[in-house]
């Protein structure tokens, strides 16, 4: 999935939510189905999702990354989770 399909189906799930056609909770599983299926791409570039596991803030942060070592540098960085303990696995 490109990232303008990846947009248009956001928009999609939006507009379904704003026309009374679709509740929070369904738009927002599609959504998230629509960004994983994104995230997930990633691996052809020689690039994927990786997940943290472990102390807040850093667990469940998702990030794209070259290997695991850049990952952990990524989700230290985005969330602030300079002292906490966590370990990153691809998705």
């Amino acid at each position: 999935m490109d990232h303008i399909s990846a947009l248009r189906n956001i928009e999609e799930s939006l507009r379904a939510f704003e026309d009374g056609d679709a509740d929070l909770a369904t738009t927002q599983r599609r959504v998230q189905s629509v960004l994983q299926s994104y995230a997930t791409e990633f691996e052809a570039e020689a690039r994927r999702a990786y997940r943290a596991h472990g102390e807040a803030p850093a667990d469940g942060v998702v990030v794209v990354a070259a290997d695991a070592e850049a990952a952990t540098a990524r989700v230290r960085s985005l969330a602030d989770a300079e002292d906490a303990e966590f370990r990153v696995e691809p998705l």
